[in-house]
């Protein structure tokens, strides 16, 4: 590849991120780099960035992708992009399309590319250049195979492997450093609507009464079939239907489901309402899926219940409401199913994605929690970017706030935070079954508490959190770690025992109606100061522990 040319009137224009994708590209293949990955949310271009680069090849190009939406998709865009040029030079390889040999891009179904047919393609043309569609795919085993069988993996191979995704992540918890050597270009989904390029993404939180907390708690995600047993219910329906009826209006809607039955029965529900409603998935014919998708583009159909068909690859910027009525436990899918609704489009001025949420102790995915902050908070159709500023805000100005397991607004938020004092924590009900000391709360860093060694000389017991697992738990005597323990229960009956190893005196200065707390600070040195010492402890050792210094009194 060369360096990017300028691109002719026939050629959409390039955005600036666009223009730092392609040239971060050709800076990491000139120094080496052979394998390499694009991060980028739903609805950035991906498609336009790899047609530039492949008009930049100077060697055939090879672009593989998983649907068959995402191959003719990419061909159009591929033969727009290289302009007068393109007519001829691209050509799909599936099924029982067989590319000629004339054609210099080369769109392939992956899934399509057994040996045989892969080596007829490779014995035909020297790839110089492959895209990977939706790379995330690129772990699996037998997309792995293809790779191999294209030399890729090779370190002997002069191509370049370049993938583009929306997410790293992967429902198996398989990792993408084993297929490229580096990402070379990303941008958040955050930063693409604050500049302008995604719409604004606004809130609704919906609680239903389906049952998930007997799910498998094990695994990146749910498991299917439980899934949608327990979702997959006659009352939960109907408040799906019926919220989607109350509150997309005229705004064109997908829902994204469990599996078939769970999509069926969600339409069927929606057109018992009035609702215009339609389906797609995986195994539908191809002439019933094509028309469901051409009556939903031209508003015959007003919502479209889908079972992952939709999660890659469509690309229809008129949608402005996404139905989440499939939980999910990973990030990657939650903003890939999103992203459906974040292109622009005339007369679009926002998304609205609709969170079902139902009972469960897991962390369940949110349009909250996929901008970092917690899960719990019912945006009430806000924009979730006025969420994240005021909770930002509120950890700022109230170091060590949080929030309770439980649905919260943002106007509650606020008032909470301005009422929030560290002093006020209590310790938990645990805590005071076991000891009868004035241990602290630390909110989730842990606990601490305060004695006397001797008249005038403070001890300082800590126990903080130093881990997720195993002996988690840290007991410190004025500042030297001294054991860890699995539970904080432990640790406080461990503490308490050091304490009282001290003498009876120390023992008694340890207990909250010890008489040195209420003493002024500094006493005796012509301080004018009210505070008790105790308090003045409390809140010195607050404030060093969650990061913020104590402020003057």
């Amino acid at each position: 590849m060369s360096s990017a040319p300028s691109p002719s009137s026939t050629q959409p224009q390039l955005r600036p991120y666009q223009r730092e994708a392609i040239e971060a590209v050709l800076a990491a293949r000139r120094e080496g780099v052979r394998r390499m990955l694009v991060c980028l949310p739903t609805g950035a271009g991906k498609t336009v960035i790899f047609s530039h680069l492949a008009g930049l090849a100077r060697r055939p190009v090879l672009v593989l992708a998983h649907r068959e939406e995402l191959l003719h998709q990419a061909r159009q865009k591929l033969e727009h992009a290289l302009g007068a040029a393109g007519a001829g030079v691209v050509a799909i390889e599936q099924g029982a399309h067989r590319a000629p040999d004339h054609a210099k891009v080369l769109v392939c179904s992956i899934r399509s590319l057994h040996e045989e047919r892969l080596a007829r393609v490779i014995s035909r043309r020297d790839f110089g250049l492959v895209i990977y569609d939706e790379c995330h795919h690129a772990a699996a085993e037998d997309n792995l195979r293809v790779l191999r069988q294209l030399g890729a993996m090779d370190p002997a191979w002069t191509g370049t492997l370049l993938g583009f995704t929306a997410t790293t992540a992967r429902g198996d918890g398989k990792g993408l450093d084993g297929v490229f050597e580096r990402i070379v270009y990303t941008r958040t989904l955050p930063a693409m609507i604050d500049d302008g390029f995604l719409v604004p993404l606004r809130g609704v939180r919906i609680s239903t009464a389906a049952d998930l907390t007997r799910l498998s708690p094990g695994g990146a995600d749910f498991r299917e079939d439980e899934l949608g047993e327990a979702v997959d219910i006659e009352e939960r329906n109907a408040i799906v239907a019926r919220s989607i009826q109350e509150l997309t209006r005229d705004r064109r809607t997908i829902v994204f489901c469990v599996n078939v039955n769970h999509a069926r029965n969600l339409c069927r529900s929606l057109n018992a309402l009035g609702v215009p409603a339609g389906i797609v998935y995986g195994a539908m014919p191809p002439d019933a899926r094509a028309r469901a998708l051409t009556e939903f583009r031209e508003g015959r159909t007003h919502v479209l219940t889908n079972v992952a068909v939709l999660t890659e690859g469509f690309d229809d910027p008129g949608v402005s409401c996404i139905a989440m009525a499939r939980p999910t436990r990973s990030e990657g899918l939650y903003a890939q199913c999103i992203g459906r609704g974040t292109r622009l489009h005339p007369g679009k001025k926002d998304c609205l994605i609709l969170d079902f949420v139902d009972l469960s102790e897991l962390d369940i995915c949110t349009l909250p929690s996929l901008f970092g902050v917690p899960r719990h908070i019912d945006l009430e159709g806000l924009d979730v970017r006025e969420a994240v500023r005021l909770w930002q805000q509120c950890l700022f100005d109230h170091p060590g706030f949080e929030l309770e397991a439980s649905a919260v607004t943002l106007p509650e938020i606020e008032r909470r935070a301005a009422t929030f004092d560290p002093l006020t924590l209590e310790p938990s009900a645990e805590v005071r079954a076991v000891s009868a000391n004035a241990w602290f709360s630390l909110g989730r860093h842990g606990l601490a508490l305060h004695f006397q060694k001797r008249r005038g000389q403070t001890g300082e017991l800590l126990i903080l959190q130093r881990g997720a697992r195993g002996k988690k738990w840290e007991v410190s005597l004025d500042g030297e770690p001294k054991a860890r323990f699995s539970t904080f229960e432990e640790a406080v009956q461990a503490a308490d025992y050091e304490v009282e190893r001290l003498g009876p005196m120390t023992a008694a200065s340890a207990l909250e109606d010890a008489s040195w707390r209420r003493t002024p600070v500094a006493a005796g040195e012509g301080s004018t100061s009210t505070q008790p010492l105790g308090e003045a402890l409390r809140l010195a050792v607050w404030h060093r522990i969650v990061g913020r210094p104590a402020p003057h009194r």
